[in-house]
């Protein structure tokens, strides 16, 4: 393992023991130390700088302190990190959530992160990443669940209820190369990594000289380390994600939301509890950020019209324009990108009318696309 350059304070992104560990890199904090220097695409070559560090979660070390809050999450830094800014934000709202030990995080291995070895669409069934979660909030083993929003399927698992939404990233997908300042500026015939149907449908087509690995998958830094060792020529990950790991010096340039819609509710951390439990749903309240949710509910039932398999590229997007109303955009295309159906919506920012909104939306959609074209 390369030397660490020095270990970062419990200031610096932690606010208690129980935190990860996070190290400093060249003045910087990183969960990984990945780093990519640009040096505005001059012809020498460029490459990827990453130190190994684990990422881990401190047991407690006072059994007899029983924890008020069990925080369900993946294992990822990504995913650690969206836990974290929840416990940070319930610890800073409530004083009996800030003592040592009031909350802790509890890591689950779900089935989308054992099988490594497949492309998504191919291990087929849906919440790949939240099934094992789900069960350990119903089985009692947890209180409340971290989860990425666009792996959450339109479908919730019976005694639990999402009712959360932490303000929402940026939505945009990034575009990260050693070679090229763009997708336009690739060559015929390069590989472009990504492990997304929505990605690969809408790279091809517009630029359909350029050619996709599906099977590109692993967190965001095995997906560095793969573009530095020359796996494919450049990547597309969600700037959401390498903003939440103060890792956006990575980025080569960001693509327009009129080149690249994201997915369902991109951007988004929802947390879940059970139905029943009445304290997680209060402390829950405090922290639900309603802009989001409504757009994520006005995204969700878009895709929940549809229906579309793991195999149906689809994205979908709903923000609040400058007059205060609802504008929704929505896409599905066929694999190789050469069928792209898109509709928009405008409308009242407010509940009933999003989900209308994304439900006609979704059935448009269906109607236009025409019989097969979703079991693809």
């Amino acid at each position: 393992m390369e030397t660490l350059s020095s270990l970062c304070t419990s200031q610096a992104l932690m606010s208690r023991s129980s935190s990860p560990a996070i190290f400093c890199t060249s003045g910087s904090v990183s969960f990984t130390g990945f780093s990519l220097k640009t040096q505005a695409f001059s012809k020498k070559k460029q490459t990827l700088r990453f130190v190994r560090a684990s990422v881990a979660v401190e047991q407690q070390t006072q059994e007899a302190k029983v924890a008020l809050i069990r925080i369900g999450t993946r294992g990822s830094p990504l995913a650690l990190a969206q836990a974290h800014e929840t416990r940070d934000k319930l610890m800073a709202l409530h004083s009996d959530l800030a003592e040592e030990g009031a909350i802790q995080i509890v890591i689950i291995k779900t089935t989308g992160d054992k099988i490594q070895s497949q492309p998504l669409a191919d291990i087929g069934g849906k919440g790949l990443f939240t099934k094992e979660i789900d069960e350990a909030l119903i089985n009692g083993d947890i209180d409340i669940a971290v989860h990425s929003m666009k792996d959450v399927p339109t479908y919730l698992p019976e005694k639990t209820i999402l009712p959360c939404n932490l303000p929402r990233e940026d939505v945009r997908d990034a575009f990260i190369s050693l070679s090229a300042a763009s997708l336009a500026d690739l060559p015929d015939g390069s590989i472009i990594g990504t492990a997304s149907l929505r990605r690969k449908s809408q790279i091809l087509h517009r630029y359909p000289s350029l050619s996709v690995e599906e099977n590109f998958r692993g967190n965001v830094q095995t997906r560095l380390r793969k573009l530095n060792e020359g796996v494919v020529k450049a990547t597309l990950l969600a700037l959401a994600g390498l903003k939440r790991l103060n890792m956006t010096e990575n980025v080569t340039s960001i693509l327009p939301i009129d080149d690249m819609l994201p997915a369902v509710a991109q951007g988004a951390i929802g947390i879940a509890c059970r139905s029943n439990d009445d304290k997680m749903v209060d402390y829950l309240a405090s922290l639900n950020h309603e802009e989001t949710r409504l757009a994520v509910v006005c995204e969700r039932a878009f895709l929940e019209t549809l229906d579309g398999s793991c195999r149906t590229p689809i994205a979908g997007y709903a923000r609040k324009d400058e007059n205060g109303d609802c504008i929704f955009k929505g896409l599905v295309a066929s694999p190789d990108g050469t069928r792209v159906l898109e509709t928009s919506r405008k409308g009242p920012y407010a509940f009933d009318d999003m989900i209308a909104m994304g439900k006609d939306a979704g059935q448009e959609l269906l109607s236009r696309s025409g019989p097969g074209f979703f079991d693809r």
